[in-house]
């Protein structure tokens, strides 16, 4: 069995996120980023899959993105992932998750061998919409489980028993291979990469692929456009009321009235 493991290059959280001018994107200039936590869960569940013993051939990670995106690759592949394709072409650059997965697809139809297993994060925590591995799943056309929280090869790995949390209780589906999950936080917890796997990630291969491959894509083949981003408005001085608790409390049904008008 081989698993892809989808990656993406998203902004350190604890970066100070300034948006582009023109509403673009993300002015990334100078800022931080890292492998999404997210997708680090589907690589550990890869490699963890191979470790208790089950025949995992090969672990690919994929990722589409500028020059920048190769050092989101180069973590999978110290955490133990064997190789990475990275998909890197400005034609691809986008910030519409439907597209990214689109072209995503393109190519690992290209690969003749198959995978048992796509692992993606549930979600991403620039965009946080979750959209990639669902639109993945369709253009590939596999069955898909989201935010798997358990899972449980079977039948020497061509099938899987996945548990999800639904409100109020576990939710547990059966399936064949090849599908797609998106994996929920705790499912695993992702290893830190020791330095000298940290080196041997500078070995392993990395297929570059680039529009000449892909000739025939466009943005509009995924049917959404990405119209702008734009910061949240600040927010508004904090108003503090004072004096005795019965001065405060007539102070504040005033305030609600009139000024936020909310009652």
């Amino acid at each position: 069995m081989r698993i892809l493991t989808v990656i993406k290059q998203v902004p350190d959280s604890n970066a100070a996120i300034k948006v582009k001018g023109d509403g673009s994107g993300i002015e990334t200039a100078g800022l931080k980023q890292v492998c999404d936590p997210f997708d680090e869960f589907g690589v550990e569940l890869a490699i963890q899959l191979r470790e208790k013993g089950n025949d995992v051939e090969e672990i690919v990670a994929i990722c589409v993105g500028g020059d920048k995106a190769a050092e989101a690759l180069r973590t999978a592949l110290a955490m133990g992932a064997d190789r990475a394709v990275h998909i890197n072409d400005p034609k691809f650059q986008s910030m519409n998750e439907l597209f990214i997965a689109y072209v995503m697809a393109e190519v690992v139809k290209k690969d003749e061998k198959g995978y048992g297993f796509v692992f993606c994060g549930k979600n991403n925590i620039d965009l946080d919409s979750g959209a990639v591995g669902p639109a993945l799943a369709e253009y590939l056309d596999l069955p898909h489980v989201g935010a798997v929280t358990g899972l449980d090869l079977t039948n020497g790995g061509k099938s899987f028993v996945a548990r999800r949390r639904v409100e109020g209780a576990e939710e547990v589906l059966e399936g064949e291979t090849p599908a797609l999950l998106t994996i929920e936080k705790g499912l695993v917890e992702p290893r830190y990469p020791s330095l000298p796997n940290l080196m041997k990630a500078k070995k392993k291969p990395v297929q570059v692929v680039t529009s000449a491959e892909l000739p025939d894509i466009d943005a509009s083949t995924a049917g959404t456009d990405f119209i702008e981003m734009s910061p949240p408005p600040p927010r508004p001085d904090c108003k503090f009321v004072e004096g005795e608790p019965e001065e405060m409390a007539r102070e504040l049904v005033r305030l609600l009235r009139e000024e936020a008008k909310v009652v």
